[in-house]
């Protein structure tokens, strides 16, 4: 079983930053493909923000492509969200997933983002 822990959520003004995290916990079958963030606004379905595979590639969402930017940590078990240059559209909660190769998927439990003046 694979535990995700976000965060690094909270209130930002439009215009400024935050850095979300996903940390990794617990022992999975097989070896992990890739982890993503997604984001859930009310009333929305949810989206996929941004990608990275174990083997570097990187996949963004249009509408965060210039402002967001994602990255991990192997030997933390860590992956993070760059949130740049946030506008009140970014105001979501904002989901980790990791994705097995034995085709297991888990989700954490969500971080609140809220960008408001």
């Amino acid at each position: 079983q694979v535990q995700l822990v976000e965060s690094g959520g909270g209130l930002v003004q439009p215009g400024g930053s935050l850095r979300l995290s996903c940390a990794a916990a617990g022992t999975a079958y097989g070896s992990r493909y890739a982890m993503s963030w997604y984001r859930q606004a009310l009333g929305k379905q949810r989206e996929l923000v941004a990608k990275i595979t174990e083997g570097g590639h990187i996949n963004y969402a249009d509408s965060v492509k210039g402002r967001f930017a994602i990255s991990k940590d192997n030997a933390k078990s860590t992956v993070y969200l760059q949130m740049d240059n946030l506008k009140p559209e970014d105001t979501a909660v904002y989901y980790c997933k990791a994705v097995y190769f034995s085709g297991r998927a888990y989700w954490g439990q969500g971080t609140q983002v809220t960008v408001s003046s």
